[in-house]
């Protein structure tokens, strides 16, 4: 199993995690307030910087609004 920052799921993960951000109408800044986080949080994960852990992730789409799972599916 590849546990790259340069995997294509982890690029996926990325690239959805991005899209909703945006389709939510919110910038890097506002999605690192929500999360208490500083903006370049987002920026990193989003850029591939770093990866993210599962509590991490929940508490991005918790932010998002959106549910973990319909992330996950179109992962898998």
């Amino acid at each position: 199993m590849q546990k790259s920052l340069r995997s294509p799921r982890q690029k996926l993960l990325q690239t959805l995690l991005s899209a909703a951000r945006k389709d939510s109408n919110l910038t890097q800044a506002e999605l690192a307030e929500r999360l208490n986080k500083p903006q370049s949080f987002v920026a990193k994960y989003e850029n591939g910087e770093r990866r993210i852990d599962v509590i991490e992730f929940l508490d991005i789409s918790g932010a998002l609004d959106i549910r973990p799972a319909d992330i996950l599916d179109q992962i898998r």
